[in-house]
């Protein structure tokens, strides 16, 4: 097995096409970075905390917009429809602000380098468009090239040499995003200034102060898991219809609409098992989910039930296929 996966990775980091991937990430992520700057520059002192945002000039009113925001969380909390998940989660916004306020702790300025550092989510979506490409055509290319036959008829299980073919692609990804990871840190410390504030969340018990390095982390471990899902439907797609244009279409398509899908859908029960609800992981650090009712390990046990089908379809289709197609 591993000797395929290292046959793979060569074959896949011959292609000039690689390399011209990982050049597009770095100067992607160099351009968003760019732009976040343009944007902080043009806006001066104007500062979001929260889900709100206040533009002010001189020292920003903080304390304010925290006031505004807890009367929100508060009027919510006075609703008696409430599922327990969201009455436990607004209750821990409360918490945090209240600890905010009563201790004088500023928000993390988004525009900080802390802030910038603390959430680099939005690698996600350039790192999943790169990785559709090579999941979508890394078995849909055997048969467009005629290199099927002769792959196929080696002494080797077809279910390894489909497994090798995932597990590279998933490992491109991670390298993709550890690439852009690092551009990203960089392009942040060198571009944004420090600023004051820490990051705090409650942990069922008390109020307890975030690393912005494990926030970091977290966040693009919960991006991944976009690119992990689209990845792998591209995978399944290309597969069984020997198509990378079709896959990387139908892929692209599910990515962009998915979330305009399940907002129309969110007021009714389908919507918890859709997989677009449940793609984005990053709502439940930013509090904007798509369907309110949900929660992680929900989320978590609906992407592996999907996970499973596309993959038993990708399995049986490529391992029962007749060798002269």
């Amino acid at each position: 097995m591993l000797n395929l996966i290292r046959n793979e990775w060569m074959k896949l980091w011959n292609k000039k096409s690689t390399w011209i991937m990982v050049g597009i990430l770095i100067l992607l992520t160099g351009g968003m970075m760019g732009i976040m700057k343009f944007i902080d520059v043009q806006n001066g002192k104007s500062t979001a905390f929260g889900n709100g945002a206040i533009e002010v000039s001189g020292k920003p009113d903080w304390k304010g917009s925290l006031q505004e925001e807890l009367g929100f969380v508060e009027a919510q909390l006075a609703h008696d429809s409430l599922s327990k998940s969201e009455r436990l989660d607004l209750e821990g916004q409360a918490k945090v602000l209240e600890y905010r306020l009563a201790n004088d702790v500023e928000p993390i300025s988004p525009f900080s380098k802390e802030g910038m550092i603390m959430n680099p989510s939005s690698l996600g979506g350039t790192v999943l468009l790169l990785t559709v490409i090579v999941a979508a055509g890394i078995v849909a290319s055997e048969f467009s090239q005629g290199t099927i036959k002769m792959l196929l008829t080696r002494p080797v299980k077809r279910w390894k040499i489909l497994t090798s073919k995932f597990l590279t692609v998933n490992l491109f990804g991670i390298l993709l995003m550890v690439i852009g990871f690092i551009v990203y840190i960089v392009l942040s410390m060198i571009l944004f200034k420090s600023g004051a504030g820490q990051e705090l969340t409650w942990n069922g018990k008390e109020v307890v102060e975030v690393s912005i390095w494990s926030k970091s982390l977290y966040m693009l471990l919960l991006s991944f898991g976009n690119v992990f899902v689209i990845t792998t439907f591209a995978f399944t797609i290309g597969s069984v219809f020997r198509s990378s244009s079709l896959a990387i279409g139908l892929s692209l398509f599910i990515y962009f609409s998915g979330s305009m899908v399940s907002a129309l859908l969110a007021r009714y029960e389908i919507a918890k098992y859709l997989l677009f609800t449940h793609m984005d992981l990053t709502q439940f650090e930013t509090g904007m989910k798509l369907v309110e009712d949900i929660t992680m390990p929900f989320s978590l046990a609906v992407l592996a039930v999907y996970m499973v089908i596309f993959l038993i379809i990708s399995y049986t289709t490529f391992v029962k296929r007749d060798i002269t197609a």
